[in-house]
């Protein structure tokens, strides 16, 4: 994390210099309220460094969609991250870059940002307003410097007012920029799904089946996937094959250390019935194709995640039988938040 670290110095630093340009008379710019779902933990990104606010959120949303932030001026965030999807890149295998240039991972979906520690597959973005550097200066992805989007925002008057609206500085620079990305980034909350609803008793209950594949969920799978969130925020080599074209060394990458090659971030399983194709490289196209591999599809090697381990035979995986996949997959699909995927405050137009 210290090569990253003092990358993102590097470049903040070189591009610290604002818009000097007219000066707006402040206006009333009113705070937003960010409401933690009462069976949420505690957020890990910290408010109150940057609250959100009416403007900063709105110039966040512009940004998010719009591809000045990238080369080619096509490539958005939005562009890999569909709202009707979760915010994924849907159907796509990889993620698609400037110029059709194909990245090597899935897109991952975006929500309940806010409660996370880490972002990306391996971890590369230790706090939320530092990760959207990765995909603007990544070849593959927006091809961009973070000097060169601010340069394009400054030229264009309608950034020149929004800044100075949502910022006492009223300057377009980095920390801004990254500043108001997060501030619509963290109140993309998912927490109306079926799911959230039996646990708050908002009146609604499984479906027998769904109650089933619950209790199976939590003997089977909740180990990784634990909590509210879905995910343990862990790293874990989950026993893919290497794929040759890709050769990911996954959590290596960042680390450098050996004992952290192949694992990947466990992801959250929320709106998972809307975010195929699945794992990092999206390899499986169905839920099914999943928990085939945690059954009977797992490859063994030295980092292979111990909890896939039989502790009195040499076996290894999750054994489920075609039952038991069909209950579970039925439970994952109660998390999936209709009122969250239909936000128009999270909507492009």
């Amino acid at each position: 994390m210290i090569r990253y670290a003092g990358y993102v110095i590097m470049i903040l630093i070189g591009v610290s210099c604002s818009s000097d340009k007219d000066t707006y008379v402040p206006i009333e710019n009113a705070k937003l309220d960010f409401v933690v779902p009462e069976n949420f933990p505690e957020p890990s990104y910290d408010i109150t460094l940057n609250p959100p606010t009416e403007k900063g959120f709105e110039l966040g949303k512009k940004l998010f969609y719009d591809g000045r932030l990238s080369s080619d001026g096509v490539i958005s965030c939005g562009f890999c991250h569909l709202q009707d999807f979760a915010f994924t890149h849907h159907t796509h295998i990889v993620s698609h870059g400037v110029d059709g240039a194909l990245g090597t991972r899935n897109a991952q979906p975006l929500h309940n940002l806010a409660f996370m520690k880490e972002f990306t597959w391996d971890g590369a973005a230790a706090h939320l307003d530092l990760q959207p550097i990765i995909p603007i200066t990544a070849e593959v992805e927006m091809n961009e410097t973070v000097g060169g989007v601010l340069k394009k925002l400054e030229e264009r008057p309608e950034y020149v007012k929004l800044f100075a609206e949502a910022f006492e500085d009223q300057q377009i620079n980095a920390e801004n920029m990254f500043r108001a990305l997060s501030q619509f980034m963290i109140l993309m909350i998912s927490a109306n799904s079926k799911y959230d609803k039996i646990e708050r008793n908002e009146g609604s209950v499984f479906t027998e089946t769904e109650a089933a594949g619950f209790e199976l969920f939590k003997s089977k799978c909740a180990s990784c996937h634990t909590g509210t969130l879905f995910t343990d925020q862990s790293y874990r080599n989950n026993g893919l094959s290497v794929d040759p074209e890709y050769n990911d060394i996954g959590r290596k990458r960042v680390t450098g250390l050996s004992e952290d090659i192949y694992k990947f971030k466990v992801p959250t399983l929320r709106n998972i019935e809307l975010t195929f194709p699945y794992m990092h490289d999206g390899r499986y196209k169905t839920l099914n194709d999943v928990l085939d591999h945690y059954a009977n599809g797992m490859v063994e090697s030295e980092t292979l995640d111990p909890i896939f381990r039989n502790a009195t035979t040499t076996d290894i995986g999750i054994p489920l039988t075609e039952g038991e996949k069909e209950q579970i997959i039925s439970f994952l699909k109660t998390l999936t938040d209709d009122d969250y995927i239909n936000d128009n405050r999270f909507s492009e137009f």
